[in-house]
């Protein structure tokens, strides 16, 4: 009984936990919805993932290139995992994600969004003075924001990719990620586990002394 109760508390608090690997889909590029800005289309980019229904998705990669109609496996991380296609530039990426997050709730457009986005990781694709301010102001935000502000954000990285060669990197947003912990919130999570099994064998030993 305490055994199987240790061991649904381990499920629950473990859960969230479990996109902290990378999961493996086929993206099949269906087009752009249609804005553009300096002869490049901007976001969205419409995708169908694993053969699914049309999810838009921002481009993070300006030096790439891709086709309607091209198709190829990506890894799909949490986008503060560190297996993006920029490696571990992790202030970037949140500052990227923000601005991603603030194109959803249309706080800002998406042409101005997505080039502070690509000179995030491509510094000098534009002089535009708005997505320079937004940069600047993205990557102070990003800077001070927790972990559970980048709940829900994931990069779609192309197997085999890298800056310059092969298909570009893709930004989303899917509620069932949740970031992994920082090491310290680990360490308060180990030891909650450990204090509950603790707590569970005092409770099975009284219980057989009485």
């Amino acid at each position: 009984m305490h055994k199987r109760l240790l061991l649904s508390l381990l499920v629950l608090v473990l859960s969230p936990l479990t996109f902290a690997g990378s999961i493996p889909v086929n993206m099949t590029f269906q087009g752009p919805g249609g804005n553009s800005s300096g002869g490049v289309y901007t976001y969205p980019y419409y995708f169908s993932i694993n053969g699914g229904p049309s999810v838009p998705l921002m481009c993070d990669t300006f030096v790439n290139h891709i086709s309607q109609g091209e198709s190829w496996t990506a890894n799909v991380t949490s986008l503060l995992g560190g297996q993006g296609l920029f490696g571990n530039q992790l202030l970037d990426y949140k500052a990227a994600g923000l601005i991603y997050l603030g194109v959803l709730s249309g706080k800002i457009d998406p042409n101005t969004g997505n080039w502070a986005v690509w000179n995030l990781f491509d510094k000098g694709v534009t002089t535009n003075a708005a997505a320079l301010s937004l940069d600047t102001s993205s990557l102070w935000l990003a800077a001070h924001s927790p972990s559970s502000a980048f709940n829900g954000l994931v990069l779609y990285t192309p197997v085999g990719g890298k800056p310059g060669y092969g298909p570009q990197e893709f930004i989303g947003y899917n509620p069932g990620c949740i970031v992994t912990p920082e090491p310290t919130s680990l360490l308060l999570l180990s030891t909650g586990l450990l204090g509950i099994a603790a707590l569970v064998r005092r409770k099975t030993t009284a219980s057989h002394l009485a």
